[in-house]
């Protein structure tokens, strides 16, 4: 029995690695359209937002010295790449998507139509959103949490390689403790990193729960979906 009827999953570029150095790792994306099916199939309806980490950052390219605005552009088309991934991954398992981009690419995606999305969406589709917002300057989080506010998702999931937040780095503080439920604003005040402060405040604002949990936990996803304190809930 499914606790959500439609769901907003934010997945990271890097989420795609598994342990490669880069790229997409094929048994990884595997693996993910495995437990993206099995809530599918419960009758959930999925809205995927990924990012293009794994491929081009463009905050890494605005530091190298690149125009922040043309790196963010080339961040935007890596994750593209990323979503036509995912999308062929699916039908392979048997599993219909969409991918709606906010940079025009007719050719190869569909442009970005909220109606458009949401028929998808009620049709037993999976959308997937490519290029951010189309704007530079906001990350693939703010995203996130904008289409999941648009399409009318109950709450935003977003997957990581840690089970949640922690009060410090748990890779390099052995004594960080993970927070079952923290508020946005205590999020935004104690600058925890797992999503930007713009991301934070819009889902404050909006009223949209987000459950940040790791992707790599398998069964993690089935579990949430089914309404586990999986991770951590961040909500008002």
């Amino acid at each position: 029995m499914a606790a959500y009827k439609r769901v907003l999953l934010k997945l990271s570029g890097e989420a795609l690695m598994g342990d490669d150095a880069f790229g997409i790792n094929p048994k990884t994306i595997e693996r993910m359209v495995a437990e993206i099916k099995e809530i599918a199939d419960m009758g959930v309806q999925i809205a995927i937002v990924i990012g293009g980490g794994n491929i081009f950052r463009g905050m890494t390219g605005g530091a190298a010295g690149m125009d922040r605005a043309t790196a963010d552009y080339m961040g935007m088309m890596a994750t593209i790449m990323n979503a036509l991934a995912l999308q062929d991954a699916m039908k392979q398992a048997g599993v219909e998507a969409r991918v709606q981009s906010a940079l025009r690419i007719d050719q190869v995606v569909e442009p970005y139509i909220r109606p458009r999305a949401m028929r998808h969406l009620e049709e037993g589709k999976i959308v997937i959103f490519a290029a951010g917002t189309g704007n530079p300057f906001f990350t693939t989080d703010t995203a996130a949490a904008l289409r999941g506010v648009e399409i009318g998702a109950e709450v935003v999931l977003k997957a990581t390689k840690v089970d949640g937040i922690y009060s410090a780095d748990p890779k390099k503080d052995v004594n960080a403790t993970r927070y079952t439920t923290v508020s946005f604003d205590e999020a935004i005040s104690k600058d925890l990193k797992v999503m930007d402060a713009t991301a934070f405040a819009l889902c404050r604002d909006q009223k949209m729960p987000i459950r940040v949990f790791s992707i790599v936990k398998e069964g993690a996803l089935k579990r949430i979906v089914q309404g586990s304190d999986e991770g951590t809930l961040v909500h008002l």
